[in-house]
């Protein structure tokens, strides 16, 4: 049996904020959701594309599921936003993650070649951080996710200028799924950046729950 003591450490804990990697949240694994994520953003035309967003003043809430609001990064580089958000809302978002598809790159011709190829992208990042009203999570190891193969449907003028139309794609990476904030204003840090540093993105969200 627990101490006392030792509930109230757990309870405090930075990892009592997130969503357990093993909890499907609202009836959904960390896979589904993160498949649903990437076609969210992908469906988006550039030019209406929260990630290329640096301020907040695009922000999509219709997205997916009423229970979860989806965040985006950025597709590289450093961003700060304001978001003001309903109560009771569950937030996904990538820490650093990749995504492929047989249209990004023809070479890849099988479900196999997909998996390793985004494998070997997310298995060079070596800085994942995350920072939530001045909690760090300290290690984010664990909450790596790669998806399944999952269709993907590129719009006309998507942030890829890839060819319009259906293709299948994989996704993989470091994610953090937090549950419903209080009320009140809320102040998320969060970066990933590879082993080189070539790669590097950062994104601060200032977000307040009404």
């Amino acid at each position: 049996m627990e101490t006392a003591s030792k509930v109230g450490e757990l309870q405090n804990s930075p990892y009592s904020l997130i969503y357990d990697r093993n909890e499907k949240p609202f009836g959904k694994t960390w896979e589904e959701w993160t498949e649903e994520w990437w076609q969210w953003v992908l469906s988006i035309p550039k030019d209406k594309n929260p990630g290329f967003d640096k301020t907040g003043k695009i922000f999509v809430l219709d997205n997916t599921d009423s229970d979860v609001i989806f965040l985006i990064g950025n597709y590289g580089g450093r961003s700060e936003r304001q978001y003001v958000i309903p109560a009771g809302k569950a937030l996904l978002f990538p820490v650093i993650n990749f995504e492929t598809s047989f249209t990004e790159e023809p070479c890849l011709k099988t479900d196999a070649d997909l998996k390793s190829r985004a494998k070997r992208d997310i298995d060079d990042i070596s800085r994942k951080e995350v920072e939530i009203d001045g909690i760090s999570l300290n290690s984010m190891d664990n909450y790596r996710v790669q998806s399944d193969v999952f269709e993907i449907n590129y719009p006309e003028n998507n942030v890829f200028d890839l060819k319009p139309g259906p293709t299948y794609g994989i996704s993989d990476g470091y994610w953090v799924f937090l549950k419903p904030l209080t009320v009140g204003e809320h102040l998320i840090h969060s970066v990933g950046a590879c082993s080189l540093g070539k790669t590097m993105i950062e994104c601060t969200w200032r977000i307040t729950v009404v």
